[in-house]
């Protein structure tokens, strides 16, 4: 890790964590010193003596985390500056950006954007921190979405589009690799031999933290989720400014190559999901314009801009290492790009406007539209999705009897240096 160059850390560095709160009572000082009042000037003067000397309580003290998380990062960090990710600097023809003073003049006018990202990543870790301490088998996968997003919501207080969910929690089990929550309804459970891709955003102001990762409870997978893990690595380092995509899905498949996995006596080849990427992130728009592939030999020399901010993920399989739309629908996202487009269905138009209203361009799953109060939609929702006013992004599966695993971290291209902001003690 290298040294930081932010001129956030000073204040990071002085931001107080956990400060204590005085007690409602007197220190034995306090009693003393009435004590000797009562002595001088009688019970009267004591009582007033130890009334003045009486410490206050803190009114701004920092608080901790309850379980299940329910405090707001804003009343732990009480300074509103958070924590700043994992810092690289850049490397080779780009090492000069380290300690370039234009460049850090540039960063500080972009401190408020980075802090606001950093808010969403702390909330991110807390929330996955709870999660993966409670998750068992048995549990529904309606019960742990609601705990991530009941987290979620209660940690970077929810407000409207300044503050919230990024997009659906995805729940995918084995060979379904993306794209999955539960609609109303769901009776899927989690079991022992589950592999299940945990992937959750949250946003500041519209800046999106994407991460991800892979749970499972028997030990036969360590390979699975071990490769995931290396090889989302391996793009993260060789990620920076000026970097053609293709050299980054060349990293990602060659520690792919190196990977293979026992499973009941069997052994598979653990493969990248060629058909699955990384990609570029704008403020309300999860995915941007740039894809990030996993597999070399795309021939995509586009290449990485300073000050944008990247989802690396990487996804592999002991299938066929590409995935197809399968299953009923739960994801969904207004078409940032779409037009004017008449409507003729009244119960379209209302459905539109509370999209609009509620999540903007921001993807959402059935069970959002539910909370929000709308009942019988459906039609009107395919209404939307037929006019492309709204996209539908169904689950994504490999074969059938296959395992997936994922790794996703959330990258800001700052001027000086890269930072893994979703960077934490887990992974």
């Amino acid at each position: 890790m290298a040294e930081s160059k932010d001129p956030v850390v000073d204040k990071l560095a002085k931001a107080t964590l956990e400060d204590p709160v005085a007690n409602d009572e007197g220190s034995d000082d306090d009693e003393t010193a009435g004590a000797a009042a009562a002595a001088n000037g009688g019970e009267e003067g004591a009582a007033k003596k130890k009334k003045k000397n009486k410490k206050k309580k803190k009114k701004n003290a920092p608080k901790t985390q309850t379980e299940p998380p329910t405090v707001p990062v804003s009343k732990i960090y009480t300074s509103h500056v958070y924590p700043l990710g994992e810092c690289h600097d850049y490397r080779d023809d780009n090492l000069w950006r380290t300690t370039s003073e234009e460049k850090r003049a540039e960063e500080r006018g972009h401190e408020n954007d980075y802090n606001d990202v950093r808010r969403a990543a702390e909330v991110h870790r807390q929330v996955r921190q709870y999660i993966q301490k409670v998750l068992k088998p048995g549990m529904t996968l309606t019960e742990i979405a609601e705990i991530i997003e009941n987290g979620t919501r209660a940690l970077v207080e929810e407000n409207g589009m300044e503050a919230g969910i990024g997009f659906p929690t995805g729940l995918s089990l084995n060979h379904c690799a993306a794209h999955f929550t539960p609609n109303a309804g769901d009776k899927t459970v989690l079991a022992y031999d589950d592999v299940m891709k945990v992937d959750f955003g949250v946003h500041v102001n519209g800046r999106i933290v994407d991460s991800a990762f892979t749970h499972t409870f028997n030990p036969k997978f360590d390979k699975l989720k071990e490769a995931a893990k290396e090889a989302t690595y391996a793009g993260i380092k060789e990620v920076g400014i000026d970097v053609r995509l293709c050299d980054i899905g060349a990293a990602v498949n060659e520690v792919y190559d190196s990977y293979e996995i026992e499973l009941d006596g069997k052994t598979y080849d653990i493969k990248p999901i060629r058909n699955l990427n990384g990609h570029t992130i704008d403020p309300y728009r999860i995915h941007a314009g740039k894809s990030i592939p996993i597999v070399r030999d795309t021939g995509d020399e586009t290449k990485l801009e300073e000050g944008e901010q990247l989802a690396i993920e990487t996804f592999c399989s002991t299938g066929r290492g590409y995935v197809i739309e399968d299953g009923e629908c739960s994801h969904y996202a207004k078409n940032a790009d779409a037009g004017f487009v008449p409507l003729r269905l009244p119960k379209a138009k209302a459905l539109l406007g509370t999209i609009n209203q509620q999540f903007g361009t921001l993807p959402f799953c059935r069970r959002y539209l539910d909370r929000t109060g709308e009942t019988k939609y459906l039609m009107a929702l395919k209404n939307l999705v037929d006019a492309n006013l709204v996209t539908a992004y169904p689950p994504l599966c490999d074969s059938k009897g296959s395992y997936t695993a994922q790794l996703e971290h959330t990258i800001l291209l700052r001027p000086t240096c890269k930072e893994i902001v979703s960077k934490g003690d887990d992974y």
